[in-house]
């Protein structure tokens, strides 16, 4: 703040100012300058706090019962006492809000790294599964059952707080969980019969799923640009499915139906997540718990014990021990990146995570490309750069 001081040749009579009652002897007095805001030398006062003034003397004046009052003419002496105002408290909170952001987003920064690894080491190990025990609803259900099993334990042992729920918190759980046991089966169909590059390319169509279910089957508009970004979306898309060298219909659309029910997934999610005060942690796991129910017996009627065995002993053979190392892995790495994506929602906005998410297939595309030799033609890889562009430019005209 800078505070300025100009002298000035304007003068005032301080006769008009002496209390009526004074004394009928009024002594003529000089005049005294005037503060003003006339050109004149300047006097500039510089600091980083506000400046108080204190009450000015010296005016010739004296002060009785409250009132100004002519005193003996002592000379023309202005006298001005300033003191600064302590702003060590407003520092100190400004220092601790610095510290917090800061912090935020190293927080944020650890939840996008974790999140991203665990999903790669997921889908490594869980193709590895899968190209050795061709199940895929074995597998899924391996997976629900593991990552069931950890909560249950976390929570018999205190490890993790047990959340609080009613019968209203699993009825409105229940859509979501069928809605995810199709979304999480029909991606393992999918990873089991293409790369795991194609799956994830054809996955990165989900924002176009749900632009239009929440279009036409919820009456939601949305601005042109939303839509504007779905054309290099469904593009890309098209453009990776129509040059895929090891193209599988069966690959592919269980992709497309993974998108479709995740998207009813999230829609029913948002429903079901207000009011509630279960944590992002334990939402999952209850969602994984509810979602275990529903998938086992369609896992026993559709692919049997008796066809468990058989491959099982077959991969063994094939394999080795590590084959059991490599069950437990996808299973235990699938249920920590899902949980901790839940619970980075609990820390980012939709924005964020949107972009998150399309980093991440980034990372499991060409991790997967790399680990498992995948042939790729530039004709492919332009159509997936083009559709997890269009994903990027919808999170971004979606906010």
């Amino acid at each position: 703040m800078i505070s300025s001081v100009k002298h000035s040749s304007a003068a005032i009579g301080v006769t008009d100012i002496v209390r009526r009652g004074s004394p009928s002897v009024r002594p003529q007095m000089a005049s005294i300058p005037l503060i003003s805001a006339t050109k004149g030398p300047i006097l500039s006062l510089a600091t980083r706090k506000p400046l108080y003034l204190a009450s000015p003397e010296g005016f010739g004046f004296g002060s009785r019962d409250g009132f100004m009052s002519a005193a003996e003419p002592r000379g023309f002496a202005l006298r001005c006492g300033a003191y600064e105002a302590d702003r060590s408290d407003s520092v100190e909170i400004s220092r601790q809000e610095t510290r917090s952001a800061a912090s935020q987003k190293v927080k944020i920064g650890i939840y996008f790294a974790t999140w991203w690894a665990l999903n790669v080491v997921f889908n490594i190990y869980n193709k590895k599964v899968l190209n050795a025990f061709p199940y895929p609803w074995l597998t899924s259900t391996l997976s629900l059952a593991t990552g069931s099993l950890m909560m249950l334990v976390s929570w018999a042992t205190r490890i993790a707080e047990a959340p609080k729920t009613d019968f209203e918190f699993w009825k409105a759980l229940a859509p979501v969980a069928v809605a995810h046991t199709i979304g999480h089966v029909a991606a393992t169909v999918s990873m089991s019969k293409v790369a795991v590059s194609f799956t994830h390319i054809i996955k990165s169509g989900e924002p176009a799923f749900s632009v239009l279910v929440s279009r036409f089957l919820l009456g939601e508009t949305f601005p042109v640009p939303v839509y504007l970004s779905l054309v290099p979306i469904i593009g890309g898309c098209a453009l990776a499915a129509v040059t895929e060298l090891n193209f599988n219909m069966t690959g592919f659309m269980g992709a497309m139906i993974s998108n479709l029910a995740f998207v009813f997934r999230n829609i029913f999610s948002k429903r079901g997540m207000k009011g509630t005060s279960v944590s992002g942690m334990n939402y999952y796991a209850c969602l994984s718990i509810l979602s275990l129910l529903i998938l086992t017996p369609f896992a026993i009627a559709i692919e049997g014990p008796q066809m468990w065995a058989a491959g099982w002993q077959t991969a063994l053979s094939e394999i080795g021990p590590n084959f059991i190392w490599w069950v437990a892995a996808q299973s235990v790495f699938y249920h920590l990146y899902n949980q901790v994506s839940y619970m980075s929602l609990d820390e980012i906005s939709p924005l964020t995570f949107s972009v998150g998410n399309t980093m991440k297939r980034i990372s499991v595309i060409v991790s997967s490309i790399i680990i498992f030799h995948t042939p790729v033609q530039p004709i492919n890889a332009l159509g997936a750069a083009i559709a997890i562009l269009g994903t990027f430019l919808y999170s971004q005209a979606k906010q």
